[in-house]
C-alpha cells in the first residue's frame, strides 16, 4: 500500500510544474495527519497549538516522500508542529545567531569579512520546525527595488566582499525572472566573483531545477554554488537525485548542509547513508550543523557526548571527501566554529 501511495504521488507531481507544486500545500495539521493515515488522538491538539506560533507549511510533493502510518517518520518530524515547541528553555532564544545586529540595511546581513548575505524573500516552500529564522522579522527587512542603490553603495564601500549569498526565506521560491534581475545587478559589480544560493526547495520540489534556471545559472559570469539543505537520505528519491545531478553536468557546484536533529538523523548510519546518496547525485557534503538554539526547537537538541560519538562513527565509516564538517554558528563570531577535536561544547 505504501509503495502504491508513493508511486501515485510521484506520478502526480511529475505532471505539475514547480509553481503549481509550490502552491499545492498542506497547512492544516489535521489534514496532514489524515493524509498520512495517522491517528489525531495523540498528535493533533499539540500540533494545532504549536502551528499558531509558527504555521505548518508543507507541499504535498514532499508529503509524498513520507511513510504512511509512521508517526516517527524522519521527514514528518521536521515539519509537524509539536506541543514541545511551546516550552521555554534557558538559552533558546528568538535570535540565536545575533542577526539583528548584523542587519545593516533591509535585506542585508554582513557577518563575515568576504561574504555578504542577501535575504531576498521571507517565503519558504516548507516550514522546518527547527528553523533558526522562525522568529526573524522578514517584513521589516526585505529589500525593495529602490533599495538596490543603497546595497550597491554598501558593497562598493566594502571591497573585501567577493561573494554574495542569497538566502531568505528561500531564494528559489522566487521566479526565474526576479532571480535574473538580482544576478544581473550583482554581475555589474566587478568585485563580486562568487554567488552562493542556499535553498531547500530542490529537496522539497525538485522540479524547481528547470531548464530556465539552469540556463540562468550556467551563463552567469559569476561562479555559482548551490547549497542544498537535506537532512535525511529518504528526502533524496530518484527524481530529486537526477535533478541535482543535472546541475553538475552544467558545471554548477552543488553542496549540502545538514542539521543534526534528535529523532531525525541522530545516528551515524543515517548520516553515512545520506553522504553516499548525495554523492550518487553528484553533491558533496559540506556542513553538519549542530542545532541553533532557537526558541521552539529544544526537542531537536542533542547532548555533546552523543554528538561526539555520532561524529566519531561517521569519520570511521566514510572517506574524507564525504565527511561534512561538524560546526556550530556562534553569534558574533566571524566564522563557523568547528566542533570536533576542540573543546567547544
Amino acid at each position: 500500500m505504501t509503495q502504491i501511495f508513493l508511486f501515485s504521488m510521484t506520478y502526480l507531481y511529475k505532471a505539475q510544474n514547480w509553481q503549481s507544486q509550490m502552491s499545492d500545500l498542506i497547512t492544516s495539521p489535521e489534514e496532514l495527519l489524515k493524509e498520512l493515515q495517522l491517528s489525531p488522538e495523540d498528535l493533533l491538539s499539540g500540533a494545532i497549538l504549536a502551528s499558531q506560533q509558527f504555521k505548518l507549511r508543507v507541499p504535498r510533493a514532499f508529503v509524498g516522500k513520507m511513510k504512511l502510518g509512521d508517526a516517527l517518520d524522519p521527514l514528518l518530524l521536521q515539519v509537524l508542529p509539536h506541543h514541545l515547541e511551546l516550552e521555554e528553555h534557558a538559552g533558546f532564544v528568538t535570535d540565536p545567531l545575533g542577526e539583528e545586529q548584523a542587519n545593516q540595511l533591509p535585506g542585508v546581513l554582513h557577518k563575515y569579512k568576504t561574504r555578504f548575505l542577501l535575504t531576498l524573500t521571507g517565503a519558504c516552500a516548507i516550514h522546518c520546525r527547527y528553523c533558526f529564522r522562525r522568529h526573524f522579522p522578514y517584513q521589516e527587512n526585505l529589500p525593495k527595488n529602490e533599495d538596490w542603490l543603497n546595497i550597491k553603495t554598501y558593497l562598493e564601500s566594502q571591497l573585501d566582499i567577493n561573494e554574495v549569498i542569497l538566502s531568505g526565506g528561500d531564494p528559489l521560491t522566487l521566479s526565474n525572472r526576479k532571480l535574473a534581475l538580482w544576478i544581473e545587478r550583482l554581475e555589474s559589480l566587478k568585485q563580486i566573483k562568487i554567488l552562493r544560493i542556499h535553498s531547500r526547495v530542490p529537496i522539497v520540489i525538485p522540479e524547481r531545477i528547470d531548464a530556465e534556471l539552469i540556463s540562468l545559472l550556467k551563463n552567469s559570469r559569476l561562479r555559482i554554488i548551490l547549497v542544498i539543505h537535506s537532512n535525511h537520505p529518504a528526502e533524496l528519491d530518484n527524481l530529486t537525485c537526477s535533478k541535482l545531478a543535472h546541475l553538475a553536468k552544467h558545471n554548477i557546484l552543488v553542496l549540502n548542509q545538514a542539521v543534526l536533529l534528535k529523532g531525525v538523523n541522530d545516528s551515524a548510519q543515517t548520516l553515512v547513508d545520506l553522504s553516499y546518496r548525495l554523492f550518487e547525485a553528484q553533491v558533496l557534503p559540506y556542513y553538519l550543523h549542530v542545532l541553533d538554539k532557537v526558541k521552539g526547537a529544544h526537542h531537536f537538541d542533542l547532548g555533546a557526548e552523543k554528538i561526539d560519538q555520532i561524529y566519531k562513527d561517521v569519520l570511521a565509516s566514510l572517506p574524507g571527501y564525504l565527511v561534512p564538517k561538524l560546526v556550530r554558528e556562534v553569534a558574533g563570531e566571524k566564522n563557523k566554529t568547528p566542533l570536533f577535536g576542540v573543546t567547544t561544547f
